[in-house]
């Protein structure tokens, strides 16, 4: 069993930047694949981003490109994710989520999810 809590969220103005983390419980950190999602108001969680076991990047929603960078520090069994250039588009409710090795962009295929933390862009 791995818990996954997240942290940093909060509010921010347009065109602000915050830094999500997510600290996983696990002896093995490093042979999980680490996703972050997201959930706004009467709307589905969709993918965002997502890093491999090996640091790689699978790759980021449309949306995020070039705004939001998803990276992870083994030592600290911690994932971040970096955004900047916020839009209040942007506000949800912002999970980490786990799965074995190879990073994908489906909910389905991660078995481990997190609390999320709350980020409101006001524009």
């Amino acid at each position: 069993q791995v818990q996954l809590v997240e942290s940093g969220g909060g509010l921010v103005q347009a065109g602000g930047s915050l830094r999500l983390s997510c600290v996983a419980s696990t002896r093995t950190f490093s042979s999980y694949a680490m996703g972050w999602f997201r959930q706004a108001p009467g709307k589905e969680r969709e993918f965002v981003a997502a890093v491999n076991w090996s640091g790689g990047i699978l790759s980021y929603t449309d949306s995020v490109k070039g705004r939001f960078t998803i990276f992870r520090d083994n030592a600290k069994n911690t994932v971040y994710l970096q955004m900047n250039s916020l839009k209040p588009e942007d506000t949800a409710v912002y999970y980490c989520a786990a799965r074995i090795l190879r990073a994908t962009v489906r909910l389905s295929d991660y078995d481990y999810w997190g609390q999320g933390t709350q980020v409101t862009v006001s524009s």
